[in-house]
């Protein structure tokens, strides 16, 4: 298959209309080529393209600095002389200096399929702001990793954040280019905007149900973003950043397992297989042993469960990671009531509400969580119809 990067190398008549005018590239360490050249290393090489300056999102175009709310600088690209924009530093969104800096902003870079991964709301905010200086966005498509499923609670009215673009699911199950095409209906962008799609995408076919396993190297788009099994946990496992339970940070397997060192995780496995047995299916739960070299419960020997989705007993269709993560909140709850579970710090700069309510936008799972009467079947009311609506929503935006 190829990605939107390689047709637009690879094909002249896609360049043609780049002729004579100024091109930016927003990007990352995971925006490469086929022979894993970084983008703009290519891009500076095409003679009919002329690059004048790059941008940056969370956790730089260097993807160096690992947690959330690092900020990273604007600086000058040393091999190139060309000046690379931070969109998350002072500001997140591009100032009207580096707005100036082009006419063309091309997009190039790895999502995960998350509403709450960062590069979704940057795609939003880039739009936005060409919409105002009257400057256009190509969206160079790449896979979903985690695939087409939809899944989660859409986000409530107020509680948008830079977790929470829009009233959409966790698990979005879209291209940045076809949330891009999604974006300027909903908020009525007049702007000029183009995607490259990709050639021989095949979401539905295994074993990758979305990565074209074998074909292309996984690089990490974010620091934390080791693999494809951690793509396809994400959608659950990101709501840890809002607990005091580890997330795996600090550990080989970040956002793939979670854990403290004061429960017993094979009790908590237990006590999810006899809530809600029909959310663990599609993947394997292991209890495990990890002790944090960074991040929460540094140094600390913590008890743990890791979700595997590499190995046979993977159902792409059947796994659900936020009803499974949910679920692990929810035995924890159960099995120890009085668990201090919730987080309470400021997330993604927002300061006045509790982080894990930002990262799932709004208060539901959380209450449902901390209700003791709560059932499998009260979330499933609060996520089915969420879920149903969304995959109507999308329909007319899908481009594969």
């Amino acid at each position: 298959m190829k990605f939107g990067i390689d047709r637009l190398l690879s094909e002249p008549e896609l360049r043609a209309a780049l002729s004579g005018r100024r091109v930016a590239l927003l990007g990352h360490p995971a925006s490469v080529t086929a022979d894993l050249t970084h983008s703009l290393d290519a891009l500076m090489a095409c003679p009919d393209l002329k690059v004048t300056a790059a941008f940056g999102p969370q956790h730089g175009m260097r993807g160096n600095l690992q947690d959330n709310m690092m900020e990273s600088p604007d600086f000058t690209d040393p091999r190139h002389g060309i000046p690379v924009f931070s969109l998350y530093g002072e500001t997140r969104r591009p100032s009207g200096q580096a707005m100036g800096t082009f006419d063309v902003l091309l997009v190039d870079m790895q999502d995960l399929g998350c509403r709450i991964y960062t590069f979704v709301t940057t795609l939003l905010y880039v739009l936005e702001e060409s919409a105002k200086h009257g400057k256009a966005v190509w969206v160079l498509d790449r896979p979903n990793p985690a695939g087409r499923p939809v899944e989660g609670t859409t986000l409530l009215p107020g509680w948008e954040s830079f977790v929470g673009a829009g009233p959409m699911p966790m698990r979005h199950g879209m291209t940045l280019g076809e949330m891009g095409r999604w974006f300027i209906d909903h908020f009525k962008l007049d702007v000029e905007y183009r995607v490259i799609e990709m050639e021989g995408w095949a979401p539905e076919q295994g074993p990758g149900f979305g990565w074209p396993t074998g074909e292309r190297s996984w690089i990490n788009p974010s620091p934390n973003a080791a693999n494809l099994s951690m793509a396809r946990a994400y959608a659950g496992t990101v709501m840890l950043e809002g607990t005091t339970l580890s997330e795996g940070r600090g550990t080989t397997r970040p956002l793939e397992l979670f854990g403290a060192p004061d429960i017993d995780a094979r009790a908590v496995i237990a006590e999810m297989q006899a809530f809600a047995p029909q959310w663990l299916a599609g993947c394997r739960l292991r209890d495990c042993w990890f002790e944090p070299t960074f991040h929460k419960h540094v140094g600390t020997l913590c008890n743990g469960v890791q979700i595997h989705v590499d190995d046979p007993a993977y159902d792409h269709a059947a796994f659900k990671p936020w009803r499974l993560q949910a679920l692990g909140f929810k035995a924890i709850r159960r099995l120890y009531p009085d668990y201090a579970l919730w987080r309470d710090f400021p997330y993604e700069y927002v300061f006045d509400k509790l982080a894990i309510d930002v990262i799932n936008g709004g208060p539901g799972l959380r209450e449902w969580v901390d209700d003791p009467a709560a059932t499998p079947a009260d979330l499933e009311a609060l996520a089915g119809p969420d879920e149903a609506a969304w995959e109507a929503a999308r329909k007319p935006f899908l481009l594969y």
